[in-house]
């Protein structure tokens, strides 16, 4: 797909791959839109990059999916990309009593239902475009769980199934539907994560991991599998009980 002259909206846009998207996409030529839960955030990115446009929302909260997209259908009527990235990545102990049931699912909330969601609503508006496109970002532990991160891993292989499924639907649309699959990369997702929990794996530089991301849509690769996500898949298929067994090892220490 052509990615100059689009209108293009990312959720989670304040950090990480959110916010590199956005300096990535502004600097193609085109317009783009980010939000994010904190006006704070929003506000130090709109300061960095001033030629993007912030609206404060919560992607895992149904209401602020359906107002935000009456906002910017009037306020962006042009929009044809959406960017499905906000999320987060806790480490969960399934054993802990304690554990409140509302917040166990948040990740579910933000990382599947938002994305489920967030197409709901601006589907009908992308359809109506000439040239549209999705990109849901799923994760590398979509393909194997990272054990220590349950109900993150569950929610991306989720979206990585979902984002199949609507491929296939709108293949008779003009909306082109991707998948990225960040591996672990340099960015605020992880930072309350020491190495011991991610298997020792080297994270990938945010800038590099999205030009890929970039390089891949517009070649029309529609599952973009960058770094050591395309091992993550390959070892799943060849040897999955080693790798799974691998990425398991972090549950020793957090059973301790």
């Amino acid at each position: 797909m052509k990615m100059n002259g689009n209108t293009v909206l990312i959720t989670g846009g304040t950090s990480g791959i959110g916010f590199e998207f956005a300096e990535q996409l502004l600097q193609l030529g085109n317009i783009v839109i980010i939000t994010g839960r904190d006006q704070a955030k929003l506000d130090a990115a709109k300061k960095k990059l001033p030629a993007v446009h912030t609206l404060r929302s919560d992607a895992g909260d149904p209401q602020a999916i359906e107002a935000l997209c009456d906002t910017v259908v009037k306020q962006f009527p042009a929009l044809n990309v959406l960017i499905n990235n906000a999320g987060f990545m806790r480490k969960l102990n399934l054993h802990d009593e304690n554990i409140d049931l509302d917040d166990l699912n948040r990740e579910i909330e933000t990382n599947l239902s938002g994305p489920i969601r967030m197409v709901k609503q601006f589907l009908p508006h992308l359809k109506a475009q000439k040239s549209a496109a999705i990109m849901n970002v799923s994760s590398g532990l979509a393909f194997v769980p990272l054990p220590i991160s349950p109900v993150y891993c569950a929610a991306k292989a989720g979206l990585h199934s979902y984002t199949q499924s609507l491929r296939v639907q709108l293949k008779h649309t003009n909306v082109k539907v991707f998948e990225l699959a960040p591996p672990l990369t340099e960015t605020p997702l992880v930072d309350s994560f020491d190495a011991a929990d991610l298997a020792g794996s080297k994270a990938m530089n945010v800038s590099k991991m999205v030009g890929v991301a970039v390089r891949g849509m517009e070649r029309d690769d529609f599952e973009i599998r960058p770094g050591q996500s395309n091992g993550l898949k390959l070892m799943n298929r060849i040897a999955p009980r080693f790798i799974f067994g691998m990425l398991s090892k972090s549950v020793d220490n957090m059973l301790r």
